[in-house]
């Protein structure tokens, strides 16, 4: 049988694997795992993925999906209040978005819908994963973020995103005692904490498996110590707060120094001095455990000179994520980092800004040039520097939507 069968005449179906509150044992949610037909080389959802790619179809496959578990939410629960995890291809959600809100038009007013998408794509578009996911809290769809932990350098994008739901990699629960599993789990517990996020730990097979989640910080469990997936939405305990997106919002549209608090101490300085201000945060992010995104704007490209671009080769090859922004700035100012060209009439194109943000690390340099017209070095600066996370995060917020797209 073969994947325009299925998608003209139907046969794909869904089963649903139940997320279990770890402290009452309580069923809160189901997450949608797509089946093709039984005895064929597309029952499972990994040959479906593989298919649809190849032949170009995937966001037609995401959209029959979609359909499929939102009819099922909408008729299975009986009218009972639920929430539904559905998976989602990342480059769908920046490439064929619309397909995605057709089919959410579809849902029942009593169904909750979280959007899962995995860590892997978010280096390469960043700024379009950000965007995706933003129309879809407006939608009123959580985002919930997989696999986290297959590769621990992604672990600096999981503030950028602010995913409502982390979901730790099944195989941290075998890992247990490594030290790297630890970092993760220790990242992602330090974002939870901060954020509010749900942690889910896949892959929950025995009462032992249970304490290792437990011990990981996990809030939530799915494996099959309860449920293989089912086709059939029992009844659960409907906990929406849990579940709530929360939009980044007006963050994205500012600048960072506009997004300084009155409560902020503001100074003033030439330049020369605040350069070595700005490399200290180039070593903090070299030097950090967990490695960190960095984010710099510049102005404009000639200030992004040969020692500049130096410094910035070495960055990008110890980060999961270096961007460089001003006026002219190509789309890789130097090897690995990505760049961002701002239009001349950009309030960013008159700041100066560097920050650094990770799992356990926080700090920026928000300048803002007071637009002097003698020698570079001795330019006159207002700047602000923080350590405050929030601040830090709504700051590189304001920055990715300025990214050049891949």
């Amino acid at each position: 049988m073969s994947l325009d069968h299925l998608l003209r005449d139907g046969g794909l179906y869904c089963v649903y694997q139940p997320f279990v509150d770890l402290d009452s044992g309580a069923v809160l949610a189901f997450e949608a795992l797509l089946r093709g037909p039984e005895d064929t080389g597309l029952r499972s959802p990994m040959a479906l993925l593989d298919a649809a790619r190849a032949t170009g179809r995937l966001a037609e496959l995401e959209y029959a999906a979609l359909q499929a578990s939102l009819a099922d939410a909408a008729s299975l629960s009986q009218g009972r209040p639920v929430t539904l995890f559905v998976n989602l291809e990342p480059t769908t959600l920046t490439r064929h978005l619309d397909v995605v809100r057709d089919a959410l038009t579809t849902r029942a007013a009593h169904v909750q819908v979280v959007v899962e998408i995995t860590e892997r794509a978010l280096a390469d578009d960043l700024a379009g994963i950000l965007t995706g996911a933003e129309h879809l809290r407006a939608a009123g769809c959580a985002i919930a973020l997989d696999d986290v932990g297959v590769h621990p350098e992604s672990l600096a994008f999981i503030p950028l995103l602010r995913p409502e739901i982390v979901k730790l990699d099944l195989q941290l629960l075998r890992t247990v005692k490594d030290p790297a599993t630890i970092t993760v789990a220790g990242a992602v517990r330090a974002y939870a904490e901060q954020a509010g996020a749900e942690v889910v730990a896949e892959g929950i097979e025995t009462p032992g498996d249970l304490t290792r989640a437990l011990v990981l910080g996990a809030t939530l469990g799915q494996g099959w110590l309860w449920s293989r997936g089912e086709r059939r939405i029992p009844p659960a305990t409907f906990r929406p707060e849990r579940f709530t997106a929360h939009p980044i919002g007006a963050a994205l549209r500012a600048t960072p120094y506009e997004l300084v608090g009155a409560g902020k101490h503001i100074r003033h300085a030439p330049k020369h001095l605040l350069v070595p201000l700005s490399k200290t945060l180039e070593l903090m992010a070299l030097q950090a455990t967990v490695p960190p995104v960095l984010f710099a704007a510049f102005e404009h490209v000639q200030f992004f000179r040969p020692s500049t671009n130096r410094r910035f080769t070495e960055l990008a090859a110890h980060l999961p994520f270096v961007a460089a922004l001003g006026v002219d700035m190509p789309s890789e100012p130097a090897p690995g980092v990505r760049g961002g060209n701002l239009p001349i009439q950009d309030p960013l194109a008159s700041e100066w800004t560097v920050l650094v943000l990770g799992a356990h690390t926080a700090a920026a340099l928000m300048a803002r040039d007071l637009g002097d017209t003698g020698t570079d070095a001795d330019r006159q600066f207002e700047f602000v520097v923080s350590y405050d996370r929030t601040l830090v995060t709504a700051a590189a917020h304001s920055m990715i939507g300025r990214l050049t797209t891949p």
